[in-house]
């Protein structure tokens, strides 16, 4: 493994972490609550962001093959409608 791998991946598992973090201040204040003049919901956008790049990154390294990546997104949206309700609340998120 190349070093500039490795630091993806670890800058990556990292970006996830802060990710778990945002989302559970979510969680805890709501979305609206404000630190240090960002809303949890800017500071959830933001961190998503970051695991976006780094992501779009893997992309680009070859780590993970993108439209694999594509293929495993659809199937876990499959898995959703039919185990969770997320899409009853809200249909438009089907497509």
């Amino acid at each position: 493994m190349k070093e500039s791998e490795k630091q993806i991946l670890l800058i990556c598992q990292e970006e996830c972490a802060e990710v778990t973090q945002a989302i559970s201040k979510v969680f805890r204040f709501g979305y609206d609550s404000v630190y240090n003049d960002r809303t949890n919901q800017q500071r959830l956008t933001e961190e998503v962001g970051d695991l976006l790049a780094m992501i779009d990154l893997m992309f680009e390294a070859g780590i993970i093959d993108e439209s694999s990546t594509k293929m495993a997104s659809t199937q876990k949206k499959i898995k959703l409608k039919k185990w969770s309700n997320i899409f009853d609340e809200q249909p438009e998120l089907v497509n």
